[in-house]
């Protein structure tokens, strides 16, 4: 069973910044999904198993980056320019199969989350 594990949500001012991590019990393809009160779950970013290929969301382009620490199996979340409108549960996920999903329904593992917070 593939255990994922996040951590480095919290509260922050617009304009801030955070970083989310996701400590996985192995190698897998990994996505950041994100949920805001009354809306459905979307996606944000995910990366393939080397780290060489990455995908994102229009809306967090140019101020999210996500990387992995493969020797730590850790997936990053790096928010910076948050605005009110990135608030939401967020939620890493794990894909065993090859290929780069961006669709939620595609991946098999997911986290508890975590909340995000960002203040007008």
């Amino acid at each position: 069973q593939v255990q994922l594990v996040e951590s480095g949500g919290g509260l922050v001012q617009a304009g801030g910044s955070l970083r989310l991590s996701c400590a996985a019990s192995g190698r897998y393809t990994m996505g950041w999904f994100r949920q805001a009160p009354g809306k459905e779950r979307e996606f944000v970013a995910a990366i393939s198993r080397s780290g060489g290929s990455t995908y994102y969301a229009d809306s967090v382009k140019g101020r999210f980056t996500i990387s992995r620490d493969n020797a730590k199996n850790t997936v990053y979340l790096q928010m910076n320019s948050l605005k009110p409108e990135d608030t939401a549960v967020y939620y890493c996920a794990a894909d065993r199969r090859l290929g780069v999903p961006t669709r939620s329904y595609d991946y098999e593992f997911w986290g508890q989350g975590t909340q995000v917070t960002v203040s007008s």
